[in-house]
């Protein structure tokens, strides 16, 4: 037997989209409800980059203060590694005009209780831990609400004017509603793990440098006392790495990075590599009556870049400032939910679309051994004209289309270097 309760929106997935979309949708005075099916929001290796767009965002949230008080380290600039040569600057986020002239790396739990402490602040907002969203409830071709299931195993139907699928790239409530996503071929997966940061290379690293051996890539990003690694490698290759054991992945990784030789001892066990089947989809239609998808449940992003958290943020701003209000006045129709995809399907296929690209001119040749003829191109521009790098730059810093906050959300700011 099960209970039933009702809202106005309720949010499935209490990740970055799902708790932005919380919290602006309590500041406009709707009553709004996300569900997150674990108990906390401590998860290693999500997505943990927080760029310009994103960082401007919490300021005319009035949030800029305590978002800079969270442990973090900044990202100056991207670096292409070349095989015979010195690493170029591709992207130069110090040309992009100060506060917003760097990406910052930000375990994804600290901001994800720093928009949880926000949103509970607001008498309209609520958030339930340990709350899996199951299945749909539809009153013939409308979808009314959701069916959840508690950590404990009590059953609860919620329904609601809007349900909003922010559930991720598996996401149970765009199945449920047979909506199928284009599925874009790619040939890599990566595994990520931790390599504790010494004494000696605790001072400030700006820069993200990938590295190319043989058919292999390595990427580090520097956090305030460890680094987070990501290891590339062709698809299907999950089992063989782990049969080939924890002392041969360390021999590969000091391959390509042999200024960690004296820490890969840390990896003492294959159970530490934390495999990402990645995926670049995206859904020709993100809604049906009652439901609207966002972030990774609209369209998975490849982790070139690092933007899936931040087109995630923008789409939940979009869905703030154009449902609001209908959602407030209790007319919201289907109409209004076209919208939001119509808003945010061009930078979406933007960003898909020069993933799509670097994969194929980089990442491809990479993986089989070749050095990519993109990566000397930009080079050899890059050392020529220098001022070129802020162009990657603000694309990757802010999207082609950033949304700004909408009026009813923002507060004082507190802007701080």
């Amino acid at each position: 037997m099960s209970t039933t309760t009702t809202t106005t929106c309720v949010v499935a997935g209490g990740g970055p989209a799902g708790m932005m979309l919380g919290l602006l949708l309590a500041r406009a005075g709707v009553a709004v409800t996300v569900l997150e099916k674990h108990a906390d929001f401590l998860r290693d290796f999500r997505g943990d980059t927080v760029h310009a767009s994103t960082i401007r965002l919490l300021d005319e949230l009035g949030l800029g203060s305590e978002f800079r008080a969270l442990p973090q380290s900044r990202l100056l600039n991207l670096e292409l590694p070349q095989r015979d040569g010195p690493a170029v600057t591709l992207g130069d986020f110090r040309r992009l005009p100060p506060p917003y002239d760097y990406v910052a790396m930000v375990p994804q739990w600290d901001l994800l209780n720093l928009l949880a402490q926000a949103g509970r602040s607001e008498p309209t907002f609520t958030l339930r831990m340990s709350t899996a969203t199951v299945d749909l409830l539809r009153d013939g071709d409308r979808v009314t609400g959701v069916r959840t299931l508690t950590a404990d195993g009590v059953k609860e139907d919620v329904n609601a004017d809007l349900v909003v699928g922010a559930d991720g790239r598996s996401s149970v409530l765009r199945a449920a509603a047979g909506l199928v996503p284009h599925q874009y071929p790619v040939t890599f997966d990566t595994w990520w793990f931790r390599l504790p940061r010494l004494e000696s290379d605790q001072g400030e690293q700006a820069a993200l440098v990938p590295r190319i051996a043989g058919e292999e890539i390595l990427l580090s990003f520097p956090r305030t006392d460890y680094f987070q690694v990501a290891y590339f490698n062709r698809k299907g290759m999950d089992a063989t790495l782990r049969t080939e054991g924890i002392e041969r992945f360390r021999e590969r990784v000091v391959r390509l990075r042999p200024d960690f030789a004296d820490r890969v001892d840390a990896l003492t066990s294959t159970d530490q590599l934390h495999m990402l089947d990645v995926k670049l989809d995206r859904l020709p239609r993100w809604h049906v009556d009652g439901l609207l998808l966002i972030g990774d449940a609209a369209h998975a992003m490849s982790p070139a870049g690092g933007v899936g958290i931040n087109l995630a943020v923008q789409d939940a701003v979009a869905a703030a400032a154009l449902l609001a209000e209908p959602l407030r006045e209790h007319r919201l129709i289907v109409d209004d939910l076209a919208r939001v995809r119509n808003r945010r399907l061009l930078p979406t296929a933007i960003i898909q679309t020069a993933q799509r690209v670097l994969h194929r001119l980089v990442f491809v040749p990479a993986l089989a051994g070749r050095t990519p003829r993109t990566v000397r191109l930009v080079a050899a521009v890059a050392r020529r004209l220098p001022a070129v790098t802020r162009i990657p730059a603000q694309l990757i810093a802010f999207g082609p289309l950033p949304e700004h906050a909408p009026a009813f959300a923002r507060r004082p700011a507190t802007v701080s270097r």
